[in-house]
């Protein structure tokens, strides 16, 4: 396992400045400048203008500018922003981060969820008009062009029935004065929201250890999810801030929905073609043969191996969640990554579209390799040489 993990990390070394080299090209071809805006303005005084060239590294040959900038991404520098000057790039980026993985992350994990239970009940029931009506959901869902999908939804629950806010991220009059800061309340959310995800996984497993019988665990499962999601609620309920998430939770919601209902299509559609390809396996037959009980043979033996190509989905989706939040973000003015890199691509902010990329490479680099580890864990029959 071990030198399976070193190899991997050396190759993933050497693709990732493969790919910074690529991405820099790329964006050094594109036309125009920022310093044709900043440096080309006839009202600055020439000393100005080339003291401001001198201090975003313009003046430097091409060459000199890559191998500065690669030396100082390894070092955790990615630049100054051209467009936000004299703002550092991992501030910019830092800043943006949290509010991109709660608007993705929240959107995948219910997709990927509500997507893998609809899909593994419609392929163990198949033939009926449920499983009909859940296709044909699922191909229009995922076939729709998101674009118009993302404005019909905000045209409706945002404008004709009144029930979301319209064009803002959070109100500016609730939080003006308040004292409380968005960027770092996003921050305490996602913390207190991941610390709540690993402990009901952490008590998912000693159940699964310590019940034997499948229906008791799924019980107890139902019941540990119950007290930490109550206990995470409660606890900002007694917080002072509780009016304040209250309105970035309200804020979220229909990006979020928005979001999940497009990969929840392709999720539930993804496990019913898994599953009813492992429902004609022997193991299948056997074990139905044995007497078990439907619920366990369609759990214990067949949703798990169903389970691969999911798992192999929203690992791969992980790595890509800049892309797939620049659209949802410019059309509900989300301030996060995905509607960063937009801008700066607007308005030839190399440093800063460089650095969005980066993490998008980094992410994407160990997404494939978190894909190859849990593999093995989901299938005993896969090991690593």
């Amino acid at each position: 396992m071990f030198r399976f993990l070193g190899r991997r990390l050396i190759q993933m070394a050497f693709l990732f400045i493969l790919f910074l080299t690529i991405v820099w090209l790329l964006l050094q071809l594109m036309p125009g400048d920022i310093s044709d805006t900043l440096i080309g303005d006839p009202s600055i005084p020439l000393a100005t203008r080339l003291e401001l060239q001198e201090r975003l590294g313009l003046n430097l040959p091409l060459w000199q500018q890559y191998t500065t900038y690669i030396a100082n991404f390894f070092q955790g520098d990615l630049g100054v922003s051209f467009s936000r000057y004299p703002q550092d790039v991992s501030a910019v980026l830092w800043e943006a981060i949290p509010r991109t993985l709660v608007l993705v992350l929240t959107a995948t994990l219910l997709a990927y969820w509500m997507g893998f239970k609809s899909g593994k009940l419609i392929a163990w029931g198949r033939g009926g008009s449920t499983e009909q009506g859940f296709i044909i959901g699922g191909i229009g869902l995922q076939t729709v062009f998101y674009p118009w999908f993302a404005i019909v939804m905000l045209w409706i629950f945002g404008f004709f029935f009144g029930w979301f806010p319209i064009g803002r991220f959070i109100d500016v009059g609730l939080w003006q004065g308040s004292g409380f800061d968005a960027s770092a309340m996003f921050q305490q959310l996602m913390l207190t929201t991941f610390v709540a995800v690993v402990v009901y996984v952490g008590l998912r497993q000693v159940i699964n250890r310590t019940a034997s019988n499948l229906i008791t665990q799924q019980r107890m499962q139902r019941v540990a999810g119950a007290v930490v999601t109550l206990s995470l609620v409660a606890y900002w309920y007694f917080n002072p801030a509780r009016t304040h998430v209250a309105d970035i939770v309200w804020h979220t919601v229909l990006p979020v929905v928005t979001l999940g209902l497009v990969t929840f299509g392709a999720v539930m559609l993804i496990t019913r073609t898994s599953m009813l390809e492992t429902l004609g396996e022997d193991y299948i037959l056997t074990a139905r043969a044995k007497g078990l009980p439907k619920r366990v043979v369609r759990d214990r033996h067949a949703a798990r191996n169903a389970l691969l190509p999911v798992v192999t989905s929203f690992i791969l989706a992980m790595g890509t969640v800049i892309g797939g939040a620049i659209i949802t973000e410019q059309i509900f003015s989300w301030p996060g990554m995905g509607l960063l890199f937009l801008q700066g691509i607007t308005v030839s902010d190399i440093p800063l579209v460089a650095g969005a990329l980066a993490i998008t490479g980094v992410l994407t680099l160990f997404a494939h390799l978190v894909v190859d580890i849990l593999y093995t864990i989901l299938d005993p029959r896969i090991r690593i040489s």
